[in-house]
């Protein structure tokens, strides 16, 4: 079997099991995660060094990517399978040889579709403001952003600017004008095709990941000036992210940008893919509504009163992680151990329960 075909077939092995990643590492079976564990791939035997490095060459067909990875030894890339399936991957190197590591895109689904709350429809019809999608690798903030984004383009005529790295979920123009930028290709770096946007007439800034205090300062700075702006970080929870962004800042900096915060952040969204009890993953949540309250703590420095503020503000639209999960678990979608395992207080989550 040549190893355009073999890799063809474990990614189907992948599609047909319902997992999210396939793991390809010289001198080890092929292995996916399937509802947040990893297995080996029945049936397969180790992948030989050649093989590996000929099924990066498959995916990766661009010879200065290549050179690339070589030369840094690692490298972000998109591959585009069939039948609309299209994978994010990452090469390293890992003791002098190659390994991949690939996570399917599905398809665009909506809000409902992924069983997240109904107040998120409300951010992605805003004009304007900061929102931010937060929590650990692989807990689905890509696909959440992905639906907003599709909202919008199905319901107003805008023009939407992703930034990415690589591409992830591919947009098809519907009201709005979409333009996918990928970093490397398209433009240098995030922070220039930020700066870029503010001459593209652009209404909507969707940022793959916030990764620099550059890339953070001019996405506040477009969202002060009129534009939606959403993106990702890997966070835990609001306070925590607000905590994040500040402290990337120098001390004679972190004033300015927590004024700026402040007043630009329209609310911060943190998610957790569960297993459930009857198979597949189920979302459990948190969100900030960045109101008077959370916004006066955030100019003063206190973010460790957010926790409170979220935990008690319901009746302002606030979700509470804790509340999340009691609900899943009284419902029968998960179990009591992995709702506490998930928890942000798992005392405050015991009395709760």
């Amino acid at each position: 079997m040549d190893h355009v075909t073999k890799l063809h077939n474990l990614i189907e092995s992948v599609l047909t099991a319902g997992g999210s990643d396939l793991h390809l590492s010289p001198l080890r079976v092929p292995a996916m995660r399937v509802d947040g564990s990893l297995v080996q791939i029945v049936n397969q035997e180790a992948l030989t060094q050649n093989e590996v490095l000929e099924m990066i060459k498959e995916m990766v067909a661009d010879g200065e990517k290549l050179e690339k990875l070589m030369t840094e030894q690692e490298l972000d890339f998109a591959y585009d399978f069939k039948d609309g399936v299209r994978l994010r991957g990452n090469a390293y190197f890992e003791k002098g040889d190659i390994g991949i590591a690939l996570r399917l895109i599905p398809k665009v689904k909506t809000l409902d579709d992924l069983k997240l709350p109904k107040s998120l429809e409300g951010f992605a019809r805003k004009k304007q403001g900061f929102f931010l999608i937060v929590g650990p690798v692989g807990q689905g903030k890509s696909t959440t952003m992905a639906a907003m984004i599709d909202l919008i383009n199905r319901e107003r005529a805008e023009h939407i600017i992703t930034i990415e790295e690589p591409i992830e979920y591919l947009f098809e123009s519907k009201k709005s004008i979409i333009d996918q930028r990928e970093v490397g290709l398209d433009t240098k770096s995030f922070e220039s095709a930020l700066k870029s946007a503010f001459r593209q007439d652009a209404n909507v800034l969707m940022i793959g990941e916030m990764r620099s205090p550059e890339t953070i300062s001019a996405a506040v700075t477009a969202a002060e000036t009129g534009h939606f702006v959403i993106s990702t970080l890997h966070t835990n929870n609001a306070s925590q992210t607000i905590d994040r962004i500040i402290d990337s800042f120098p001390g004679h900096q972190q004033d300015q940008i927590r004024s700026q915060l402040s007043n630009s952040l329209i609310g911060i969204f943190s998610q957790r893919l569960i297993p459930r009890v009857s198979g597949g993953l189920v979302p459990a949540y948190e969100l900030m509504v960045n109101n008077k309250a959370t916004a006066n703590l955030i100019r003063e420095g206190r973010t460790f009163e957010i926790d409170m503020v979220i935990e008690t503000g319901s009746e302002n639209g606030m979700i509470d992680m804790n509340h999340s999960l009691v609900e899943l678990v009284r419902k029968g979608e998960i179990t009591v151990e992995d709702a506490r395992f998930h928890s942000f207080n798992e005392k405050a989550f015991d009395n709760l329960l």
